[in-house]
């Protein structure tokens, strides 16, 4: 398994680097077509299961090409971003991603539509992306690595688990009428969330953000007073959306949207490994990337 990983963050690390990313269009308002048909049924405020932005069990990860699901969204936050303020602009100044369209390459120059985040990636060896040294992603991040992994939800009688897949990781939506702490000692990688209803969308609402994660791949960041709003909207049996709002005063002049994402619930065979009904065990190890670092990024 090791060994495993080991090859798939090199395929990642280079393939990515060097080719252009695709570029989400303005978001349309209609749903998408899901396979289900309009004799299936559905509660529309049980989301358990496991969720994907991917096309089949093949399809995971632009660079490993299968199935398509082009519904799924961009796989960076948004793409139109608002403009920063000076602490803003500075911190997004100081990271240096690898994904992207190469900065000053043709590929660069030829979409200055783009904002300059997807068009800045440097050689691996040269970016400083926490994820490469196996730091915890945060949140907005592991929701937006669902167009590769997997997210699972389990409703509980005062809370709404997310699992992640990737990275292994963890979340609670608190759904037992709690407040969100007004102030912070001590800040969580996934922040502390809440939950609640509006007819059948959910609406989470979280705070208490560990500042040094990224929102996406591309190196847009937030700081500690971040505040992040979720809703998530179950559209058809196999499909849900979802939207989210960053609104960080310290970091962007005004609240920015996401793009839309939409996530296909797996049928049980596509959770399954070795016949073991289950989350994969998507981990990044600290060794696999020592190794990844010595012998792809310093190449």
């Amino acid at each position: 398994m090791r060994g495993f990983f080991t090859i798939l963050m090199g395929l990642f690390g280079v393939l990515i680097v060097v080719s252009a990313t695709p570029v989400e269009g303005r978001q349309s308002a209609d749903r998408p077509t899901a396979s289900s048909t309009d004799s299936d049924t559905f509660d529309p405020r049980d989301f358990s299961g496991v969720w994907g932005r991917f096309g089949g069990r093949e399809g995971r990860g632009n660079a490993q090409g299968g199935a398509p699901f082009p519904e799924k969204g961009d796989d960076g936050f948004g793409i139109e971003v608002p403009p920063f303020t000076p602490e803003g602009q500075a911190k997004f100044d100081s990271y240096k991603p690898g994904y992207g369209r190469p900065l000053g390459s043709a590929a660069a120059a030829a979409r200055p539509d783009e904002h300059i985040g997807r068009r800045r990636a440097v050689p691996p060896a040269e970016q400083n992306d926490p994820a490469s040294l196996c730091s915890p992603y945060g949140v907005t991040r592991l929701i937006l690595t669902s167009y590769f992994s997997t997210v699972e939800f389990v409703h509980a009688s005062d809370r709404i688990i997310q699992n992640f897949a990737w990275m292994k990781d963890f979340r609670n939506i608190w759904t037992d009428g709690r407040e969100l702490p007004t102030e912070i000692d001590l800040p969580n990688w996934n922040g502390y969330s809440i939950g609640r209803w509006e007819g059948d969308t959910l609406v989470v609402e979280s705070y208490g953000f560990e500042e040094s994660t990224w929102l996406d791949r591309y190196g847009y960041p937030h700081s500690g007073e971040m505040r992040l709003e979720e809703r998530y909207r179950r559209i058809a049996t196999d499909r849900l959306e979802l939207i989210m709002t960053v609104t960080d005063p310290l970091i962007y002049t005004e609240p920015w949207v996401s793009g839309r994402k939409v996530f296909r619930k797996l049928a049980r065979e596509e959770s399954s490994i070795n016949g073991w009904y289950e989350l994969f065990d998507e981990r990044c190890v600290p060794v696999d990337e020592i190794d990844f670092n010595e012998n792809v990024r310093a190449g």
